[in-house]
Protein backbone atom coordinates (compact mmCIF):
# COMPACT_ATOMS: atom_id res chain seq x y z
CA UNK A 1 0.00 0.00 0.00
CA UNK A 2 1.17 3.48 -0.85
CA UNK A 3 2.15 5.60 2.16
CA UNK A 4 0.03 8.72 2.53
CA UNK A 5 2.04 11.92 2.65
CA UNK A 6 0.82 14.82 4.73
CA UNK A 7 -1.38 17.07 2.62
CA UNK A 8 -1.25 14.75 -0.40
CA UNK A 9 -4.58 13.51 -1.72
CA UNK A 10 -5.34 9.81 -1.88
CA UNK A 11 -6.31 8.63 -5.30
CA UNK A 12 -8.26 5.60 -4.11
CA UNK A 13 -12.02 5.65 -3.66
CA UNK A 14 -13.95 3.79 -0.98
CA UNK A 15 -17.49 3.48 -2.29
CA UNK A 16 -20.29 3.17 0.24
CA UNK A 17 -22.05 0.63 -1.94
CA UNK A 18 -25.34 2.52 -1.77
CA UNK A 19 -25.50 3.96 -5.28
CA UNK A 20 -28.36 1.65 -6.28
CA UNK A 21 -30.68 2.98 -3.55
CA UNK A 22 -33.43 5.48 -4.31
CA UNK A 23 -32.56 9.15 -4.75
CA UNK A 24 -31.05 10.69 -1.64
CA UNK A 25 -31.43 14.09 -0.03
CA UNK A 26 -27.99 15.14 -1.16
CA UNK A 27 -27.62 17.49 -4.10
CA UNK A 28 -26.47 15.93 -7.36
CA UNK A 29 -22.95 16.85 -8.54
CA UNK A 30 -22.22 18.65 -5.27
CA UNK A 31 -19.11 17.76 -3.28
CA UNK A 32 -19.67 17.45 0.47
CA UNK A 33 -16.78 17.55 2.92
CA UNK A 34 -16.96 15.30 5.99
CA UNK A 35 -14.19 15.06 8.60
CA UNK A 36 -14.15 12.09 10.98
CA UNK A 37 -12.13 12.62 14.17
CA UNK A 38 -11.43 9.61 16.34
CA UNK A 39 -9.75 8.33 19.53
CA UNK A 40 -9.82 4.99 21.35
CA UNK A 41 -8.68 3.18 24.50
CA UNK A 42 -8.75 6.29 26.66
CA UNK A 43 -8.40 4.23 29.87
CA UNK A 44 -8.95 7.03 32.36
CA UNK A 45 -6.36 9.50 31.02
CA UNK A 46 -8.48 12.62 31.51
CA UNK A 47 -5.50 14.51 32.95
CA UNK A 48 -2.16 15.25 31.27
CA UNK A 49 0.70 12.85 32.03
CA UNK A 50 3.58 13.68 34.35
CA UNK A 51 5.46 14.94 31.28
CA UNK A 52 2.59 17.15 30.13
CA UNK A 53 1.45 14.80 27.38
CA UNK A 54 -2.13 14.21 26.09
CA UNK A 55 -5.13 14.83 28.43
CA UNK A 56 -8.63 16.08 27.60
CA UNK A 57 -7.78 19.76 28.11
CA UNK A 58 -5.30 19.79 25.22
CA UNK A 59 -7.56 17.49 23.21
CA UNK A 60 -10.41 20.00 23.45
CA UNK A 61 -8.19 22.80 22.15
CA UNK A 62 -7.14 20.62 19.21
CA UNK A 63 -10.67 19.47 18.34
CA UNK A 64 -12.10 22.99 18.67
CA UNK A 65 -9.47 24.22 16.22
CA UNK A 66 -10.25 21.49 13.69
CA UNK A 67 -14.00 22.14 13.94
CA UNK A 68 -13.42 25.82 13.21
CA UNK A 69 -11.14 25.03 10.26
CA UNK A 70 -13.55 22.49 8.75
CA UNK A 71 -16.55 24.78 9.17
CA UNK A 72 -14.71 27.62 7.44
CA UNK A 73 -14.14 25.27 4.51
CA UNK A 74 -17.84 24.39 4.34
CA UNK A 75 -17.45 20.95 5.89
CA UNK A 76 -18.83 19.00 8.85
CA UNK A 77 -17.27 17.00 11.69
CA UNK A 78 -18.09 13.76 13.50
CA UNK A 79 -16.09 12.88 16.64
CA UNK A 80 -16.07 9.17 17.51
CA UNK A 81 -14.49 6.90 20.15
CA UNK A 82 -13.48 3.25 19.77
CA UNK A 83 -14.26 2.60 23.45
CA UNK A 84 -12.49 1.49 26.62
CA UNK A 85 -12.95 4.76 28.49
CA UNK A 86 -12.65 2.86 31.78
CA UNK A 87 -9.75 1.46 33.79
CA UNK A 88 -6.11 2.44 33.93
CA UNK A 89 -5.64 5.65 35.92
CA UNK A 90 -6.47 5.52 39.64
CA UNK A 91 -7.81 9.09 39.84
CA UNK A 92 -10.36 8.07 37.22
CA UNK A 93 -11.02 4.57 38.54
CA UNK A 94 -11.84 5.80 42.04
CA UNK A 95 -14.49 8.10 40.54
CA UNK A 96 -16.01 5.60 38.07
CA UNK A 97 -14.57 7.61 35.13
CA UNK A 98 -16.97 10.50 35.78
CA UNK A 99 -14.33 13.13 34.89
CA UNK A 100 -13.63 11.31 31.62
CA UNK A 101 -17.23 11.14 30.44
CA UNK A 102 -17.97 14.71 31.50
CA UNK A 103 -14.81 15.84 29.70
CA UNK A 104 -15.88 14.00 26.56
CA UNK A 105 -19.22 15.84 26.74
CA UNK A 106 -17.40 19.16 26.77
CA UNK A 107 -15.27 18.20 23.77
CA UNK A 108 -18.42 17.15 21.91
CA UNK A 109 -18.10 13.43 21.20
CA UNK A 110 -20.90 12.17 18.97
CA UNK A 111 -20.77 8.43 19.81
CA UNK A 112 -18.58 5.71 21.29
CA UNK A 113 -18.29 1.96 20.90
CA UNK A 114 -18.73 -0.09 24.06
CA UNK A 115 -15.31 -1.55 24.94
CA UNK A 116 -14.55 -4.67 26.96
CA UNK A 117 -13.26 -2.57 29.89
CA UNK A 118 -16.64 -0.89 30.15
CA UNK A 119 -17.55 -4.16 31.91
CA UNK A 120 -14.84 -3.98 34.58
CA UNK A 121 -17.56 -2.64 36.87
CA UNK A 122 -21.12 -3.90 37.44
CA UNK A 123 -23.66 -2.94 34.77
CA UNK A 124 -25.17 -0.41 37.20
CA UNK A 125 -21.95 1.66 36.94
CA UNK A 126 -22.03 1.53 33.14
CA UNK A 127 -25.66 2.68 33.14
CA UNK A 128 -24.67 5.60 35.40
CA UNK A 129 -21.90 6.49 32.95
CA UNK A 130 -24.49 6.53 30.15
CA UNK A 131 -26.54 9.01 32.19
CA UNK A 132 -23.51 11.28 32.60
CA UNK A 133 -22.83 11.17 28.86
CA UNK A 134 -24.50 13.31 26.20
CA UNK A 135 -23.56 10.85 23.44
CA UNK A 136 -24.75 7.28 22.80
CA UNK A 137 -22.90 4.09 23.76
CA UNK A 138 -23.19 1.81 20.72
CA UNK A 139 -22.89 -1.96 20.37
CA UNK A 140 -24.93 -4.14 18.04
CA UNK A 141 -23.64 -7.50 19.27
CA UNK A 142 -24.23 -7.38 23.05
CA UNK A 143 -27.50 -9.04 24.06
CA UNK A 144 -29.40 -9.80 27.24
CA UNK A 145 -29.79 -13.57 27.38
CA UNK A 146 -33.10 -13.57 29.25
CA UNK A 147 -34.90 -11.27 26.80
CA UNK A 148 -32.96 -11.70 23.57
CA UNK A 149 -32.82 -7.91 23.30
CA UNK A 150 -29.74 -5.78 22.69
CA UNK A 151 -28.31 -4.07 25.77
CA UNK A 152 -27.25 -0.97 23.83
CA UNK A 153 -28.33 0.95 20.76
CA UNK A 154 -26.86 -0.81 17.69
CA UNK A 155 -26.46 2.40 15.71
CA UNK A 156 -27.05 6.15 15.69
CA UNK A 157 -27.99 8.39 12.77
CA UNK A 158 -26.39 11.79 12.20
CA UNK A 159 -27.39 14.53 9.79
CA UNK A 160 -24.47 16.52 8.40
CA UNK A 161 -25.48 19.09 5.81
CA UNK A 162 -27.67 17.08 3.39
CA UNK A 163 -26.04 13.77 4.25
CA UNK A 164 -27.40 10.99 6.46
CA UNK A 165 -24.57 9.19 8.21
CA UNK A 166 -25.12 5.97 10.15
CA UNK A 167 -22.65 4.96 12.87
CA UNK A 168 -22.87 1.44 14.27
CA UNK A 169 -20.98 0.00 17.24
CA UNK A 170 -19.40 -3.42 17.76
CA UNK A 171 -17.60 -5.01 20.72
CA UNK A 172 -15.08 -7.85 20.75
CA UNK A 173 -16.68 -11.17 21.64
CA UNK A 174 -13.56 -11.84 23.73
CA UNK A 175 -15.19 -9.59 26.36
CA UNK A 176 -16.97 -12.55 27.93
CA UNK A 177 -13.67 -14.21 28.81
CA UNK A 178 -11.59 -11.04 29.36
CA UNK A 179 -13.95 -9.30 31.75
CA UNK A 180 -15.21 -10.28 35.19
CA UNK A 181 -17.50 -13.20 34.37
CA UNK A 182 -19.54 -12.58 37.53
CA UNK A 183 -21.02 -9.58 35.69
CA UNK A 184 -22.02 -11.62 32.62
CA UNK A 185 -24.65 -14.02 33.93
CA UNK A 186 -27.33 -12.53 31.68
CA UNK A 187 -25.14 -11.05 28.92
CA UNK A 188 -24.21 -12.58 25.58
CA UNK A 189 -21.56 -11.32 23.18
CA UNK A 190 -22.44 -12.44 19.67
CA UNK A 191 -20.05 -12.54 16.71
CA UNK A 192 -19.47 -8.91 15.65
CA UNK A 193 -19.09 -9.68 11.93
CA UNK A 194 -22.45 -11.50 11.86
CA UNK A 195 -24.18 -8.61 13.58
CA UNK A 196 -22.47 -6.12 11.27
CA UNK A 197 -23.93 -7.82 8.21
CA UNK A 198 -27.39 -7.73 9.77
CA UNK A 199 -27.11 -4.07 10.72
CA UNK A 200 -25.79 -3.00 7.33
CA UNK A 201 -28.69 -4.77 5.63
CA UNK A 202 -31.23 -3.22 8.02
CA UNK A 203 -29.77 0.24 7.56
CA UNK A 204 -29.73 0.00 3.78
CA UNK A 205 -33.31 -1.25 3.67
CA UNK A 206 -34.85 1.01 6.29
CA UNK A 207 -32.73 4.11 6.87
CA UNK A 208 -30.95 4.41 3.51
CA UNK A 209 -27.93 6.33 4.87
CA UNK A 210 -25.45 7.97 2.53
CA UNK A 211 -22.50 6.67 4.57
CA UNK A 212 -22.13 3.86 7.10
CA UNK A 213 -19.26 3.98 9.60
CA UNK A 214 -18.48 1.29 12.17
CA UNK A 215 -16.93 2.18 15.51
CA UNK A 216 -15.48 -1.01 16.91
CA UNK A 217 -13.61 -2.32 19.89
CA UNK A 218 -12.23 -5.47 18.27
CA UNK A 219 -8.54 -4.90 17.49
CA UNK A 220 -6.45 -4.55 14.32
CA UNK A 221 -4.33 -7.58 13.48
CA UNK A 222 -1.98 -7.52 10.50
CA UNK A 223 -3.40 -9.54 7.61
CA UNK A 224 -6.13 -10.86 9.91
CA UNK A 225 -3.69 -12.96 11.94
CA UNK A 226 -5.43 -12.58 15.29
CA UNK A 227 -3.79 -15.48 17.14
CA UNK A 228 -5.62 -16.39 20.34
CA UNK A 229 -7.61 -13.13 20.20
CA UNK A 230 -11.09 -12.97 18.71
CA UNK A 231 -11.18 -11.80 15.06
CA UNK A 232 -10.75 -8.06 14.61
CA UNK A 233 -11.40 -5.28 12.11
CA UNK A 234 -9.39 -6.74 9.21
CA UNK A 235 -11.17 -10.08 9.34
CA UNK A 236 -14.57 -8.39 9.59
CA UNK A 237 -13.91 -6.01 6.71
CA UNK A 238 -12.99 -8.96 4.49
CA UNK A 239 -16.21 -10.78 5.41
CA UNK A 240 -18.55 -7.89 4.55
CA UNK A 241 -19.82 -6.86 1.12
CA UNK A 242 -17.04 -4.88 -0.59
CA UNK A 243 -17.18 -1.19 0.27
CA UNK A 244 -20.29 -1.62 2.43
CA UNK A 245 -18.65 0.57 5.10
CA UNK A 246 -16.92 3.84 4.40
CA UNK A 247 -14.70 3.36 7.42
CA UNK A 248 -13.99 1.31 10.55
CA UNK A 249 -12.88 3.38 13.54
CA UNK A 250 -11.22 0.80 15.76
CA UNK A 251 -9.77 0.20 19.19
CA UNK A 252 -8.75 -2.60 21.59
CA UNK A 253 -5.31 -3.58 20.20
CA UNK A 254 -3.98 -0.12 21.13
CA UNK A 255 -1.78 0.47 18.09
CA UNK A 256 -1.41 3.34 15.68
CA UNK A 257 -2.77 1.77 12.50
CA UNK A 258 -0.22 3.20 10.08
CA UNK A 259 0.65 0.79 7.31
CA UNK A 260 4.22 0.19 6.16
CA UNK A 261 3.14 -2.15 3.37
CA UNK A 262 0.07 -4.12 2.38
CA UNK A 263 -1.22 -6.01 5.44
CA UNK A 264 1.73 -4.88 7.58
CA UNK A 265 1.75 -2.01 10.11
CA UNK A 266 4.73 0.20 10.85
CA UNK A 267 6.52 -1.30 13.84
CA UNK A 268 7.55 1.93 15.55
CA UNK A 269 5.41 4.77 14.29
CA UNK A 270 7.02 8.17 14.93
CA UNK A 271 4.56 10.85 16.09
CA UNK A 272 3.98 13.60 13.55
CA UNK A 273 5.08 11.58 10.52
CA UNK A 274 2.73 10.53 7.68
CA UNK A 275 0.28 7.74 8.49
CA UNK A 276 -1.35 5.46 5.92
CA UNK A 277 -4.54 3.83 7.25
CA UNK A 278 -5.32 0.24 6.36
CA UNK A 279 -7.72 -0.58 3.55
CA UNK A 280 -9.41 -3.94 3.30
CA UNK A 281 -12.12 -4.89 0.81
CA UNK A 282 -12.78 -1.25 -0.04
CA UNK A 283 -13.09 -0.24 3.64
CA UNK A 284 -10.69 2.13 5.42
CA UNK A 285 -9.58 0.99 8.90
CA UNK A 286 -8.10 3.42 11.44
CA UNK A 287 -7.00 3.35 15.08
CA UNK A 288 -5.35 6.12 17.13
CA UNK A 289 -3.11 4.14 19.51
CA UNK A 290 -4.32 4.81 23.10
CA UNK A 291 -4.86 7.22 26.00
CA UNK A 292 -5.67 10.21 23.78
CA UNK A 293 -2.05 10.34 22.58
CA UNK A 294 -3.42 11.14 19.15
CA UNK A 295 -6.56 12.43 17.52
CA UNK A 296 -7.06 10.70 14.20
CA UNK A 297 -8.36 12.88 11.38
CA UNK A 298 -9.91 11.51 8.19
CA UNK A 299 -11.08 14.07 5.62
CA UNK A 300 -13.65 12.62 3.21
CA UNK A 301 -15.37 14.00 0.16
CA UNK A 302 -18.82 12.70 -0.74
CA UNK A 303 -20.17 13.18 -4.24
CA UNK A 304 -23.04 11.46 -6.04
CA UNK A 305 -23.14 8.49 -3.67
CA UNK A 306 -19.42 7.87 -3.52
CA UNK A 307 -17.11 8.56 -0.58
CA UNK A 308 -13.45 9.38 -1.19
CA UNK A 309 -10.77 9.70 1.50
CA UNK A 310 -8.65 12.67 0.49
CA UNK A 311 -6.41 13.02 3.54
CA UNK A 312 -5.60 11.16 6.75
CA UNK A 313 -3.31 11.89 9.68
CA UNK A 314 -2.69 11.04 13.31
CA UNK A 315 -2.27 14.30 15.21
CA UNK A 316 -0.05 13.96 18.32
CA UNK A 317 -1.39 15.58 21.49
CA UNK A 318 1.74 17.05 23.06
CA UNK A 319 3.73 13.82 22.73
CA UNK A 320 7.40 14.10 23.64
CA UNK A 321 10.61 12.20 22.95
CA UNK A 322 13.43 11.77 25.43
CA UNK A 323 16.72 13.28 24.29
CA UNK A 324 19.97 12.30 26.05
CA UNK A 325 22.92 14.67 25.69
CA UNK A 326 26.64 13.76 25.71
CA UNK A 327 26.99 14.95 29.30
CA UNK A 328 24.38 12.41 30.37
CA UNK A 329 21.63 14.97 30.99
CA UNK A 330 18.30 14.42 29.30
CA UNK A 331 15.08 16.24 28.57
CA UNK A 332 11.78 15.58 26.84
CA UNK A 333 11.09 17.52 23.67
CA UNK A 334 7.80 17.89 21.81
CA UNK A 335 7.47 16.08 18.48
CA UNK A 336 5.10 18.78 17.19
CA UNK A 337 4.14 22.29 18.34
CA UNK A 338 2.56 22.45 21.78
CA UNK A 339 -1.23 22.46 22.08
CA UNK A 340 -2.47 24.72 24.87
CA UNK A 341 -4.85 23.36 27.48
CA UNK A 342 -8.42 24.62 27.30
CA UNK A 343 -9.25 26.72 30.42
CA UNK A 344 -12.88 25.59 30.55
CA UNK A 345 -11.82 21.94 30.53
CA UNK A 346 -9.18 22.56 33.19
CA UNK A 347 -11.84 24.19 35.37
CA UNK A 348 -14.06 21.12 34.96
CA UNK A 349 -11.36 18.50 35.59
CA UNK A 350 -9.18 20.08 38.30
CA UNK A 351 -11.53 19.26 41.21
CA UNK A 352 -11.69 15.62 40.07
CA UNK A 353 -7.90 15.46 39.77
CA UNK A 354 -7.36 16.97 43.22
CA UNK A 355 -9.91 14.68 44.83
CA UNK A 356 -8.30 11.57 43.37
CA UNK A 357 -4.75 12.68 44.02
CA UNK A 358 -5.34 13.26 47.72
CA UNK A 359 -6.28 9.60 48.17
CA UNK A 360 -3.40 8.21 46.20
CA UNK A 361 -0.15 9.95 47.01
CA UNK A 362 0.45 8.50 50.46
CA UNK A 363 3.60 6.35 50.68
CA UNK A 364 2.96 2.71 51.58
CA UNK A 365 6.47 1.27 51.18
CA UNK A 366 9.80 1.38 49.35
CA UNK A 367 11.27 -0.62 46.50
CA UNK A 368 14.83 -1.49 45.48
CA UNK A 369 15.04 -2.20 41.75
CA UNK A 370 12.18 -2.25 39.23
CA UNK A 371 9.10 -4.45 39.32
CA UNK A 372 8.39 -5.38 35.70
CA UNK A 373 4.74 -5.06 34.76
CA UNK A 374 4.99 -3.80 31.21
CA UNK A 375 2.49 -5.28 28.73
CA UNK A 376 5.36 -6.40 26.47
CA UNK A 377 6.74 -8.56 29.31
CA UNK A 378 3.88 -9.89 31.45
CA UNK A 379 2.15 -11.38 28.41
CA UNK A 380 5.31 -13.17 27.23
CA UNK A 381 7.54 -14.16 30.16
CA UNK A 382 7.49 -14.69 33.92
CA UNK A 383 8.19 -11.45 35.81
CA UNK A 384 9.07 -10.30 39.31
CA UNK A 385 5.84 -8.30 39.40
CA UNK A 386 3.89 -11.50 38.87
CA UNK A 387 5.83 -13.06 41.72
CA UNK A 388 5.00 -10.17 44.06
CA UNK A 389 1.29 -10.14 43.27
CA UNK A 390 1.00 -13.88 43.74
CA UNK A 391 3.08 -13.77 46.94
CA UNK A 392 0.57 -11.27 48.34
CA UNK A 393 -2.37 -13.48 47.35
CA UNK A 394 -0.73 -16.63 48.76
CA UNK A 395 0.09 -14.85 52.03
CA UNK A 396 -3.52 -13.74 52.48
CA UNK A 397 -4.97 -17.18 51.70
CA UNK A 398 -2.31 -19.55 53.05
CA UNK A 399 -2.02 -21.07 49.56
CA UNK A 400 0.67 -23.45 48.35
CA UNK A 401 0.92 -21.87 44.90
CA UNK A 402 -0.51 -19.05 42.85
CA UNK A 403 -1.57 -18.47 39.24
CA UNK A 404 -2.99 -15.45 37.43
CA UNK A 405 -3.22 -14.24 33.85
CA UNK A 406 -0.56 -11.74 32.81
CA UNK A 407 -3.20 -9.44 31.31
CA UNK A 408 -4.31 -8.61 34.86
CA UNK A 409 -1.01 -6.80 35.43
CA UNK A 410 -1.27 -3.31 33.99
CA UNK A 411 1.86 -1.38 34.97
CA UNK A 412 5.41 -1.50 36.33
CA UNK A 413 6.75 0.13 39.52
CA UNK A 414 10.15 1.84 39.48
CA UNK A 415 12.66 1.98 42.31
CA UNK A 416 11.91 4.31 45.23
CA UNK A 417 8.79 5.04 47.24
CA UNK A 418 5.64 3.03 46.50
CA UNK A 419 2.30 4.81 46.74
CA UNK A 420 -1.27 3.56 46.72
CA UNK A 421 -1.50 5.04 43.22
CA UNK A 422 1.32 2.77 42.04
CA UNK A 423 -0.55 -0.26 43.37
CA UNK A 424 -3.83 0.72 41.72
CA UNK A 425 -2.12 1.26 38.38
CA UNK A 426 -0.76 -2.29 38.58
CA UNK A 427 -4.12 -3.80 39.58
CA UNK A 428 -6.90 -1.42 38.49
CA UNK A 429 -9.76 -3.88 38.02
CA UNK A 430 -10.91 -4.42 41.59
CA UNK A 431 -10.80 -8.22 41.32
CA UNK A 432 -11.20 -10.32 44.45
CA UNK A 433 -8.65 -12.74 45.87
CA UNK A 434 -9.94 -16.32 45.98
CA UNK A 435 -8.57 -19.76 46.74
CA UNK A 436 -9.48 -23.36 46.11
CA UNK A 437 -8.40 -26.63 47.71
CA UNK A 438 -7.78 -29.37 45.15
CA UNK A 439 -6.30 -32.83 44.98
CA UNK A 440 -2.92 -33.24 43.34
CA UNK A 441 -4.68 -34.94 40.43
CA UNK A 442 -6.89 -31.87 39.93
CA UNK A 443 -3.84 -29.60 40.25
CA UNK A 444 -2.07 -31.49 37.46
CA UNK A 445 -5.13 -31.17 35.20
CA UNK A 446 -5.56 -27.50 36.02
CA UNK A 447 -1.93 -26.47 35.49
CA UNK A 448 -1.71 -28.52 32.29
CA UNK A 449 -4.67 -26.58 30.88
CA UNK A 450 -3.39 -23.19 32.03
CA UNK A 451 0.09 -23.83 30.63
CA UNK A 452 -1.45 -24.03 27.14
CA UNK A 453 -2.40 -20.33 27.23
CA UNK A 454 -0.41 -18.59 24.53
CA UNK A 455 2.11 -15.75 24.87
CA UNK A 456 1.11 -12.39 23.43
CA UNK A 457 -2.31 -12.61 25.02
CA UNK A 458 -3.81 -11.48 28.30
CA UNK A 459 -4.31 -15.14 29.18
CA UNK A 460 -0.56 -15.88 29.35
CA UNK A 461 -0.10 -17.22 32.93
CA UNK A 462 2.15 -15.97 35.70
CA UNK A 463 3.06 -18.73 38.20
CA UNK A 464 4.41 -18.77 41.78
CA UNK A 465 5.73 -21.84 43.67
CA UNK A 466 5.24 -23.85 40.47
CA UNK A 467 7.89 -25.47 38.27
CA UNK A 468 7.59 -27.60 35.13
CA UNK A 469 8.82 -28.18 31.60
CA UNK A 470 5.94 -28.08 29.12
CA UNK A 471 6.23 -30.15 25.96
CA UNK A 472 3.60 -31.40 23.50
CA UNK A 473 0.74 -30.37 25.76
CA UNK A 474 2.12 -32.16 28.82
CA UNK A 475 3.95 -30.94 31.93
CA UNK A 476 7.12 -32.77 32.79
CA UNK A 477 8.79 -32.60 36.21
CA UNK A 478 5.82 -30.72 37.69
CA UNK A 479 6.51 -29.52 41.23
CA UNK A 480 4.77 -27.37 43.85
CA UNK A 481 7.12 -25.63 46.29
CA UNK A 482 9.98 -27.72 44.93
CA UNK A 483 8.30 -31.08 45.58
CA UNK A 484 6.74 -33.40 42.98
CA UNK A 485 2.96 -33.17 42.94
CA UNK A 486 1.33 -36.01 44.87
CA UNK A 487 -1.98 -36.91 43.15
CA UNK A 488 -3.50 -37.90 46.52
CA UNK A 489 -2.41 -34.81 48.45
CA UNK A 490 -4.52 -31.64 48.86
CA UNK A 491 -3.10 -28.36 47.60
CA UNK A 492 -4.40 -24.79 47.85
CA UNK A 493 -4.25 -22.40 44.88
CA UNK A 494 -4.51 -18.62 45.22
CA UNK A 495 -5.81 -16.64 42.26
CA UNK A 496 -8.33 -13.95 41.38
CA UNK A 497 -12.07 -14.38 40.93
CA UNK A 498 -11.61 -13.25 37.32
CA UNK A 499 -9.60 -16.38 36.47
CA UNK A 500 -11.45 -18.66 38.90
CA UNK A 501 -14.77 -17.96 37.18
CA UNK A 502 -13.42 -18.70 33.71
CA UNK A 503 -11.89 -15.33 32.77
CA UNK A 504 -9.37 -15.48 29.89
CA UNK A 505 -10.60 -19.01 29.23
CA UNK A 506 -9.11 -20.47 32.42
CA UNK A 507 -10.67 -23.65 33.89
CA UNK A 508 -13.42 -22.92 36.40
CA UNK A 509 -12.52 -23.22 40.07
CA UNK A 510 -15.72 -21.67 41.43
CA UNK A 511 -17.61 -24.95 40.98
CA UNK A 512 -15.28 -26.89 43.28
CA UNK A 513 -16.30 -27.74 46.90
CA UNK A 514 -13.07 -26.22 48.21
CA UNK A 515 -13.58 -22.81 46.51
CA UNK A 516 -13.61 -19.69 48.70
CA UNK A 517 -14.03 -16.08 47.63
CA UNK A 518 -12.29 -14.06 50.34
CA UNK A 519 -13.95 -10.80 49.37
CA UNK A 520 -10.59 -9.01 49.57
CA UNK A 521 -9.82 -6.67 46.65
CA UNK A 522 -6.54 -7.54 44.91
CA UNK A 523 -5.05 -4.04 45.13
CA UNK A 524 -5.83 -3.85 48.84
CA UNK A 525 -4.16 -7.23 49.40
CA UNK A 526 -1.07 -6.04 47.51
CA UNK A 527 -1.02 -2.75 49.40
CA UNK A 528 -1.08 -4.51 52.75
CA UNK A 529 1.60 -6.99 51.69
CA UNK A 530 3.90 -4.15 50.62
CA UNK A 531 3.32 -2.34 53.92
CA UNK A 532 4.22 -5.50 55.86
CA UNK A 533 7.26 -6.51 53.77
CA UNK A 534 8.81 -3.15 52.84
CA UNK A 535 11.42 -2.58 51.61
CA UNK A 536 10.61 -4.83 48.62
CA UNK A 537 13.67 -6.30 46.88
CA UNK A 538 12.83 -6.55 43.18
CA UNK A 539 15.91 -8.64 42.40
CA UNK A 540 15.00 -11.28 44.99
CA UNK A 541 11.67 -11.74 43.21
CA UNK A 542 13.21 -12.38 39.78
CA UNK A 543 12.02 -15.70 38.28
CA UNK A 544 14.80 -18.24 37.85
CA UNK A 545 13.46 -20.33 34.99
CA UNK A 546 11.14 -22.40 37.13
CA UNK A 547 8.68 -22.83 34.25
CA UNK A 548 9.62 -23.36 30.62
CA UNK A 549 8.04 -24.38 27.33
CA UNK A 550 9.72 -26.50 24.66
Amino acid sequence: MKIIKRGVALALIAACGLASLPAQAYEKDKTYKITILHTNDHHGHFWRSEYGEYGLSAQKTLVDGIRKEVAADGGSVLLLSGGDINTGVPESDLQDAEPDFRGMNLIGYDAMAVGNHEFDNPLTVLRQQEKWSKFPFLSANIYQKSTGERLFKPWALFKRQDLNIAVMGLTTDDTAKMGNTEFFDDIEFRKPADEAKRVIQELQQNEKPDMIIAITHMGHYDNGEHGSNAPGDVEMARSLPAGSLAMIVGGHSQNPVCMAAENKKQVDYVPGTPCAPDRQNGIWIVQAHEWGKYVGRADFEFRNGETKLVHYQLIPVNLKKKVVYPDGKSERILYTPEIAENPQMLSLLTPFQNKGKAQLEAKIGTLTGRLEGDRSKVRFVQTNMGQLLLAAQMARTGADFGVMSGGGIRDAIDEGNITYKDVLKVQPFGNLVVYADMSGKEVIEYLTAVAQMKPDSGAYPQFANVSFVAKDGKLNDLKIKGEPVDPAKTYRIATLNFNATGGDGYPHLDNKPGYVNTGYIDAEVLKQYIEQHSPIDANALEPKGEVSWQ
